[in-house]
């Protein structure tokens, strides 16, 4: 890959705490859904013991937060709602079918991703507030039955929320092509971006022809 023919879409550190962030949340993700069902017991094995699982699944919880929150962080501007976001929605069925045609005006994140982030950051939040109230044995005591029973309703369900979307996000990366190459490398090509990403692709393509005067 010759990467002065790409674009760098992503920097290192984005990208290792998002690969880091995926492996601690599977790991969550499939401890949390043994306890659903005793046909799905096996999926303890993620941490070696179902007891090993009931110790380290809330530390990991807590790690796939603050990842979360440092990624919000470096990407929270890109993903802000825009004027142009109204073109992405009104054309949802031309991007579904693989058509970009008319030009969408998309920043660096689409309207569709814009949506999952902040879907992703609503529940990774109730998800740490809900997990600190039946979080045993350091902080549940704190808290009256009626309220930890409220807590475990509302962790399974934005629990289940957040699996269905990172599901989605999953798919998505996959079937556009160079997504997940982008996000692996940090580059992706000119024709990607100016293909997705039209008004980023601009932008970048701006700043690049300054440098260079």
């Amino acid at each position: 890959m010759n990467k002065d023919k790409m674009i760098l879409r992503t920097r290192f550190i984005e990208r290792a705490s998002h690969w880091l962030m995926v492996i601690c949340f599977f790991t969550v993700a499939l401890s949390g859904l043994s306890w659903f069902f005793p046909s799905l017991n096996g999926l303890n094995a993620v941490f070696g013991t179902p007891q090993m699982a009931r110790i380290l699944h809330p530390f990991f919880g807590v790690v796939v937060f603050l990842l979360l929150v440092f990624l919000f962080i470096r990407f929270v501007r890109y993903n802000l709602p825009e004027p142009e976001d109204r073109i992405w929605f009104r054309n949802v069925p031309q991007v579904l079918a693989g058509k970009h045609e008319p030009a969408l005006q998309i920043g660096k994140y689409n309207a569709g991703q814009k949506v999952l982030f902040w879907g992703i950051m609503g529940l990774i939040s109730l998800l740490l507030v809900s997990g600190v109230v039946i979080w045993r044995p350091y902080f549940a005591p704190l808290f009256s039955i009626p309220v930890i029973r409220i807590g475990l309703l509302v962790h399974a369900l934005a629990g289940i929320g957040l699996i269905l979307l990172v599901i989605g996000h999953a798919y998505l990366a996959f079937w556009v092509k160079g997504s997940i190459r982008g996000m692996v490398t940090g580059y992706v090509s000119h024709r990607w971006a100016k293909t997705h990403h039209d008004r980023w692709y601009r932008q970048i393509s701006a700043k690049q022809d300054g440098k260079v005067k």
